[in-house]
């Protein structure tokens, strides 16, 4: 069971991003928080396409509730993150790509109903999970650098820890407790491969140096 305020090594990551990601991300802010804010707007069409696609699985006000209130938090994220962009003379960028995230969907079973669902949620879960870990390590690195965005990276690495709950939580309403577990624990483990070969650089989801390999978890 995670606890309320969790350490990074209490996360059930299968590898733990170095300290050292910190300074690559923070190499160029702006860069950072244009690929924060593209993030942001994703995890926000994302929760209300799965409000959208399966308005009912099994617990309609649950759901409905849960997927809303996600749907919420990460547009308010975006404009939080859009703000702090523009006062650092930054704007959004028209197109953006996200090969973490590409390369998770890619194991999504598309057409297979309560698979594909499943696996949506589960993705939808480890994203936040991965976030959640990044934004707590940024927050820890801006302490003394930058105490604006260590304040604002402090809050959304707890809310990326609730919406992480929720996802696998609403996946544990709509599958048996085993196909749940097995699934989750394949892809932790495809998680942990995708998030090694991403090439380091200023993105929540990038990766780290060769030469500091990620601890583990």
């Amino acid at each position: 069971m995670i606890e309320n305020d969790p350490t990074p090594d209490d996360l059930p990551l299968l590898t733990r991003t170095p300290d050292a990601w910190a300074e690559i991300a923070m190499s160029d802010p702006r860069a950072l928080l244009s690929d924060h804010a593209y993030l942001e707007k994703k995890a926000a069409a994302n929760a209300l396409e799965l409000l959208n696609r399966w308005p009912e699985p099994t617990r309609p006000e649950e759901w409905t509730r849960s997927l809303a209130a996600v749907a919420s938090d990460e547009a308010g994220h975006l404009s939080g993150v859009v703000r702090l962009l523009n006062e650092r003379g930054g704007q959004l960028d028209r197109t953006h790509r996200n090969d973490y995230a590409r390369d998770l969907r890619q194991q999504v079973r598309k057409g297979q109903g309560p698979e594909e669902l499943l696996d949506r949620l589960l993705i939808s879960a480890l994203i936040e999970l991965r976030s959640c870990e990044r934004f707590r390590l940024l927050a820890t690195y801006c302490q003394d650098r930058d105490p604006v965005l260590a304040r604002f990276y402090r809050r959304l690495w707890s809310s990326e820890l609730g919406h992480y709950r929720v996802f696998l939580r609403l996946a544990e309403s709509v599958a048996e407790p085993d196909e749940v577990g097995s699934r989750w624990d394949e892809m932790l483990r495809i998680e942990a491969q995708t998030i090694a070969a991403q090439p380091p650089g200023p993105r929540i989801h990038g990766g780290w140096l060769v030469d500091s390999p990620p601890e583990r978890g």
